[in-house]
């Protein structure tokens, strides 16, 4: 096969003990919503990674016993010869293109509640569990020789179920994380007090795994470089173990000590922001060594490998965005990636209990349930109009692009990208450009898709236009009324500058005192208020919830959304609703208590809800949806006003589909079927 010979280095082969990769892309274990409830969604996600040429393509955690039971999160688990068959079907799917296979065995410990199992969980010592009323049972001698007797067990399923690459996972507050931490082990006997003796257990499970499957698989440690903070193992603690484990494992996949740093967004961190922390770690060991840093850039990635920092560029979110992305780069076609935007909406469902989703692949999660890959569509003819360039219209018009229709994409404004282009000029949210700027790019190598900016249509212009479909992505508007989660009606007692998003969006920068409304609860209103307070403006942020941009807590946004805005002067009021505005003052409500406060202010900005811009749907179909309902298709944020990920999602589900059955629900099911014919 032909390789873009300057990046030819990311496809040398490299041994990982007794096997050998590919190629130096590396898929590292990444949650996926799916787990043990959905294997068939899950194998065919994971092998579109492979296929689109993933050197090495991971599970995500997958649980050694039932004492490690992470529900209601969809985690996988290799318990008995069941889940060993199912998983089995990932290695195989995996192999089939050529890649090696690795799985993650997982112990939570005092982390999980085990609220589907019921079993008691185990940790180094009592510690209550994430989100639950339960401690952990403390851990006796026969309780780690149960524990290693577990890990041992899985380890031999993976190996027979096709895997190989297995991992020992000592990191991210999971069980072998506990007996490293120097505050939570408290143990007298040989598993605590100094760090060799902390470290045992890891020590253990790296040597009994090898014993056990060495011969044919390759073992791997995931392993905070920089420690996992100064009160559990200190930077210089973890340097101290990697030089003594170094060569246990036949490779180290390091990652960082905050979590919601590692995988943190775009909004925060920076992509390849972990060199400094990791490089040393590669000449300690004298082993291979994965890191990630949220790689999109080839030229990045190249530079990681040929000056040492890492021998596998790892990624989970870029992996996602672009499951072709190697391919991609061999291929001499890097101006085709879908370069991940870092806005975590990936992690987001999986946090939700919910298959993962991703603004940029609206295919992700649909590969075995809608039959949909991310890089083939059907083919089909005709000829479209899409009203709106937004991110649904923009993903309309690829695809109905690469299907062969011919296309007019036309939008009332003079630039393309709608919501996507106007949002990526707020503070942080800069890489969201990227969702335009890759379909942009896509659009403008195809002769059958033609964009018109600056043309407002009206519904006589649409029927004159004569396209055999017309897809309408005319998206929404903030409301400046106050309708939303909390207020069902407008809000009466509004007098004043009251301003939405759209407004600051559109250059409006107040400089006097500022009272912004968050009702919405994610990113909007935290980063509109940075907005305003960076341009001078002394600003209150109000929410009906309890901490500000409350939802982002499902993209790991929260704790840095809210120290952003306190850094930045921003006085934070949790847990009141607004009640009126006169424009000099605005009054709350307590939401429990309904008691009034008070604060100073000329000018509100409301972030409650947006209002679908329906008229020339209205126009089209008089009010009637079904009236013409198979030629005439709204899509996106006009439709449904919900994140980007679901606008591009629904102009991608509209554009394949369409000459077919609209809105079909997905072709296939995964469940278990316990009776029928």
């Amino acid at each position: 096969m032909r390789i873009e010979s300057r990046y030819a280095p990311l496809f040398e082969p490299l041994r990982i003990g007794p096997v050998t990769a590919p190629n130096r892309f590396y898929q590292v274990p990444h949650c996926s919503g799916m787990g043990h409830a959905l294997p068939r969604t899950l194998a065919a996600m994971r092998e579109v990674k492979a296929e689109g040429g993933w050197g090495v393509v991971c599970t995500e955690y997958c649980s050694i016993h039932p004492s490690s039971d992470d529900h209601p999160y969809p985690f996988a688990s290799i318990w008995d010869d069941g889940d060993a068959a199912n998983l089995a079907v990932i290695a195989d799917a995996v192999h089939a293109h050529g890649a090696l296979a690795g799985i993650e065995l997982w112990h939570g410990g005092s982390y999980v509640a085990n609220l589907a199992t019921r079993m008691p969980t185990l940790g180094v010592r009592s510690m209550p569990a994430r989100g639950d009323p339960v401690q952990s049972q403390r851990m006796d001698r026969a309780d780690i020789r149960r524990l290693k007797s577990w890990h041992r067990q899985a380890a031999l399923r993976a190996r027979d179920a096709g895997f190989d690459i297995i991992y020992v996972y000592p990191t991210h507050g999971y069980l072998v994380w506990e007996f490293l931490s120097r505050s939570l082990n408290d143990r007298t006997d040989e598993y605590g007090g100094s760090l060799t003796n902390r470290a045992r257990l890891f020590r253990e499970l790296l040597e009994e795994t090898k014993e056990a499957v060495g011969d044919r698989c390759a073992v791997a440690a995931r392993f905070s470089a920089d420690g996992h903070g100064a009160t559990h193992l200190g930077a210089d603690e973890a340097r101290d173990l990697l030089g003594v484990l170094g060569p246990l494992p036949d490779l180290w996949d390091l990652v960082t000590q905050d979590y919601e740093e590692e995988m943190g967004s775009s909004r925060f961190v920076e992509a390849a922001a972990f060199e400094s922390r990791v490089r040393y770690a590669r000449a300690l060991t004298g082993r291979p060594v994965v890191g990630v840093g949220r790689f999109t850039s080839p030229d990045t990635m190249l530079s990681q490998v040929t000056r040492g920092v890492l021998d596998f560029i790892g990624a989970a979110r870029p992996s996602i965005a672009d499951p072709f992305l190697p391919e991609k780069i061999r291929s001499g076609r890097v101006e085709d990636i879908r370069e991940c935007i870092g806005c975590n909406i990936c992690y987001a469902y999986d946090t939700r209990g919910s298959a993962l989703r991703c603004t940029q692949n609206p295919t992700i999660g649909e590969e075995w349930r809608s039959g949909w890959h991310p890089e083939r569509v059907p083919a089909g003819r005709g000829s479209a109009l899409i009203v709106g360039a937004g991110p649904a219209g923009l993903e309309a018009a690829h695809v109905l692009g690469k299907r062969g229709f011919t296309v007019a994409l036309a939008d009332a404004a003079d630039a393309p990208g709608g919501r996507v282009a106007r949002e990526s000029r707020l503070p942080g949210l800069a890489e969201w450009a990227r969702v335009r700027d890759y379909r942009t790019g896509q659009i403008a190598r195809m002769p059958n898709v033609e964009l018109y900016l600056g043309n407002r249509l009206t519904g006589a212009e649409v029927r004159e236009f004569g396209a055999d479909y017309v897809l309408l992505a005319t998206g929404a508007r903030w409301r400046r009324n106050g309708i939303g989660r909390w207020h069902a009606a407008a809000l009466q007692s509004l007098a004043g500058d009251v301003l939405t998003p759209d407004d600051i969006m559109d250059g409006a920068r107040p400089q006097e005192r500022v009272l912004v409304f968050d009702d919405d609860n994610y990113y909007m209103g935290p980063v509109v208020a940075l907005a305003l307070a960076r341009d001078g403006a002394e600003v209150c942020y109000a929410t009906t919830e309890s901490k500000a941009g409350e939802w982002s807590a499902h993209t790991a946004e929260q704790a840095r959304t809210q120290r952003a805005l306190l850094e930045a002067g921003v006085e934070i009021v949790v847990s009141h609703a607004l009640c009126a505005f006169d424009g000099s003052s605005a009054t709350l409500a307590c939401v429990f208590t309904g008691r009034e406060l008070s604060r100073r202010a000329a000018h509100l900005v409301l972030v409650t809800s947006r209002e679908p811009e329906e008229a020339l749907a209205d126009e089209l179909l008089g009010g009637d949806g079904e009236a013409d309902g198979s030629r005439i298709v709204r899509i996106g944020d006009c439709r449904q006003p919900a994140i980007i990920a679901a606008a591009v999602y629904s102009g991608h589900k509209a554009a394949r589909e369409l000459g077919g059955h609209l809105h079909a629900p997905p072709a296939s099911r995964d469940r278990v079927v316990i009776a029928g014919p």
